[in-house]
């Protein structure tokens, strides 16, 4: 009996370790190393994270403020997804070198490409500082009161807490304001193109198999870190010699079995997972089927288009992924918050939250949250929903709009910082909007905004839209607007902005497309904004105080912050699943499935000739397993965006894979972990050697790298 007991025990926390969780790497010392250990990770804490010696941490950088990469040689050479380097290797692609479709790979150091706008941050050290950010916070009587008063104290600490002078200090929020962390960091901004495969490779099942299983994307890219002669942060230089890290990751070539132990590394960008039911309806019921439908609308005009003309593909391949992205994701997260049945689990969390509340005699401090979140987000609702609207529809969406919105804000400036600052900003914008021009179709745009300004008309709050849009011949209004408007083309945009502050003014003031972004941004400045920021103040601090009451009435249980695009850990096990009734998911594929989906001439089914050939041929090298070769497999690691070229670490501390996704059927784990479906995407990094080495011949890169065989270790 003892033994089953035992057994039973043993059992309960393997389970209960695999129940997701994005932990601060500083603090994983008590429960969090044993569920580690329990799970079996073989490394200490101390390699994880530490600050007087190297650690995992030093390796794992942010790459370019959104997305993970990782050191994984002496020489500074980088690894990270090839989707977040897609925006460097469409820089530098065009139709006579277009390495979005070849890929492009250096075969020397000097055959590296610079890219002016890139850099990656190291975390140096993570400190707690919550009791200096909120002194005298406390006593002040408004929430708007305490919000400066704890900005003003992040903006005094971040300049006097001590840090090396090419260093900066970082503090960030944990725990919806009852926690800070202080991050001293260090910013590397020359970081060279190494290495990328056609998006054939790097992008293989591009939009279909986005946030699906099973998946066989080689979704990697490399680059490499330069710095001074000193190892220090330094812009781009011909003197500039290859960055020495602290740590780098050497990487096994004995892959991965079920059950294995996975720590993924990285900075997931952000997670809402203390929600209240009342939110999650509203998401799920009305905000996501709002943004789903305009991105639905916008990616079919481009997706025509690109179709049909290579050199529209290449200007909107990079806009149309970031397009399909989230709203792939946001379908995916609606089905399975109503899958999972989060919103009934999240209302029986509720009532027991109110038991212990009363339990513990919190009535007057807690009692009321839940009944004020309900009043609060019933009120917010039309202020919500015109928001999302304004966002998607102006500024994410339709190119002209947005470029109109950036005009508008420069006659802002003018009103309120006066003209140096507006001159000053003008001259930014008209030299950095070549860029923006270069990548812009006219035409593209045109049916674009007539699509989405249409939902903006009839399905956005009426209340809150401009006379110009009520009752409007829309395809009239496109026509007209750009046929006439001038920031249709960059030339256009140089003749807007020439001239003294008045007659740039004039200009604008006078030009179709910037009346048009003037009305409606008008309306949404003067009636929307300012009520919806008013109830997400309330929001804000009824979910700091629920969260407070949270951590204090459930002493010990495992809640973790909420992430914030800081350093994180999560853990777990490489694992299937089963989505649905008579389904059973595996957790590797191989190689034979990408032959099993090959369209020849589609562009997100196209297989390139050669790796074809290496199929037929079985040429793997090294890399294959028993005459098959591995390409992705999947696990319990609890990700989200930002977690995308998040180094896979196996128990030992070496690199097994790359993170790029989720299953579609876990998107939902932002807002709500469901350890039964949630699963993070990884690529092989078996599958990443195989195309340096077989497929690019890149043999200099491969010699740069430290190989193991752990497993094999194990067996002698």
């Amino acid at each position: 009996m003892k033994i089953l007991k035992v057994l039973l025990l043993l059992f309960v926390i393997q389970l209960h370790a695999q129940q997701g969780g994005m932990w601060i790497p500083s603090l994983l010392q008590g429960m969090n190393e044993k569920e580690m250990k329990n799970l079996g990770m073989k490394m200490s804490i101390s390699d994880i994270y530490a600050v007087n010696k190297s650690s995992l941490k030093d390796a794992v950088p942010q790459f370019n403020g959104g997305c993970t990469s990782e050191v994984i040689s002496p020489k500074g050479l980088l690894l990270t997804n090839h989707h977040c380097g897609f925006d460097e290797i469409q820089s530098h692609s065009s139709v006579e070198h277009d390495y979005l479709t070849d890929g492009f790979w250096a075969y020397k150091m000097e055959d590296e490409l610079p890219n002016p706008d890139l850099e990656v941050t190291f975390i140096v050290r993570i400190e707690d500082v919550t009791k200096k950010v909120l002194e005298g916070v406390a006593s002040l009587p408004t929430e708007a009161e305490k919000q400066k008063k704890i900005q003003e104290n992040i903006s005094s600490l971040s300049k006097s807490l001590p840090k090396e002078s090419w260093q900066e200090n970082k503090i960030r929020t944990f725990f919806e304001g009852n926690q800070y962390m202080l991050f001293v960091t260090e910013s590397y901004k020359d970081v060279r193109l190494v290495g990328a495969p056609p998006s054939a490779i790097g992008k293989f099942g591009s939009d279909t198999d986005n946030w699906v299983w099973p998946r066989h994307t080689g979704d990697f890219s490399l680059f490499r870190i330069y710095a001074d002669k000193n190892n220090r942060p330094a812009s781009y230089s011909k003197e500039n010699v290859p960055y020495k890290p602290r740590h780098f990751l050497p990487i096994s070539l004995d892959g991965v079995s079920e059950g294995d132990f996975t720590l993924v590394f990285g900075y997931p960008g952000k997670t809402n997972e203390y929600l209240p039911a009342v939110a999650i309806e509203q998401i799920v019921n009305e905000l996501n089927p709002a943004k789903i439908e305009i991105r639905d609308k916008a990616l079919k005009v481009q997706d025509g288009f690109m179709r049909k003309d290579n050199a529209i593909k290449i200007q909107y391949a990079s806009k149309y992924a970031g397009i399909a992205n989230y709203w792939k994701k946001w379908i995916g997260e609606t089905q399975g918050l109503k899958k999972s049945d989060a919103i009934a689990i999240k209302k029986k969390q509720e009532a027991a939250f109110q038991e212990k509340v009363a339990k513990a005699g919190k009535q007057e401090e807690y009692g009321n949250l839940l009944a004020d979140f309900e009043k609060n987000y019933k009120e917010i609702a039309p202020y919500a929903l015109s928001r999302d609207y304004f966002i998607e529809v102006v500024l994410r969406n339709t190119e002209l709009l947005n470029v109109a919105y950036k005009m508008y804000q420069l006659e802002q400036l003018n009103t309120t910082k006066g003209e140096q600052a507006f001159t000053d900003r003008k001259n930014n914008l008209a030299n950095g909007l070549v860029d923006f021009y270069k990548d812009f179709n006219p035409a593209v745009d045109e049916k674009v905004f007539e699509q989405l300004i249409e939902l903006y008309a009839t399905k956005s709050p009426k209340a809150f839209l401009p006379n110009s849009l009520l009752n409007t011949n829309i395809p009239e209004l496109t026509n007209s607007l750009y046929k006439d408007s001038k920031l249709t083309s960059y030339n256009g945009i140089k003749e807007l902005l020439t001239g003294d502050t008045k007659t740039i003014l004039a200009n604008l003031n006078s030009d179709k497309g910037y009346i048009l972004i003037k009305e409606i941004t008008d309306k949404y400045l003067k009636e929307v904004a300012p009520k919806y920021d008013e109830i997400n103040l309330r929001n804000l601090a009824l979910q700091r105080t629920y969260m407070k009451a949270q951590l204090e009435l459930n002493k010990g249980s495992r809640i973790f912050p909420d992430a914030n695009s800081t350093l994180r850990v999560t853990y777990g096990k490489v694992k299937g699943y089963e989505p649905k009734d008579a389904t059973v998911y595996k957790p590797f594929t191989y190689l034979d499935g990408v032959l099993e989906k090959y369209i020849p001439g589609d562009y997100e089914f196209d297989v390139p000739k050669k790796l074809i050939d290496l199929y037929k041929s079985k040429n793997y090298g090294a890399y294959g397993v028993k005459g098959k070769m591995p390409v992705c497999f999947i696990g319990t690691n609890h990700t989200t965006g930002g977690n995308s070229g998040s180094p896979a670490i196996d128990a030992k501390g070496n690199l097994i894979g790359l993170n790029f996704d989720r299953v579609w059927e876990g998107t939902m784990s932002d807002i709500y972990y469901d350890p039964a479906i949630c699963r993070n995407v990884m690529v092989d990094i078996r599958y990443v050697l195989f195309i340096i080495d077989k497929y690019a011949n890149a043999k200099n890169l491969i010699e740069e790298l430290r190989i193991t065989h752990p497993k094999q270790k194990n067996k002698k």
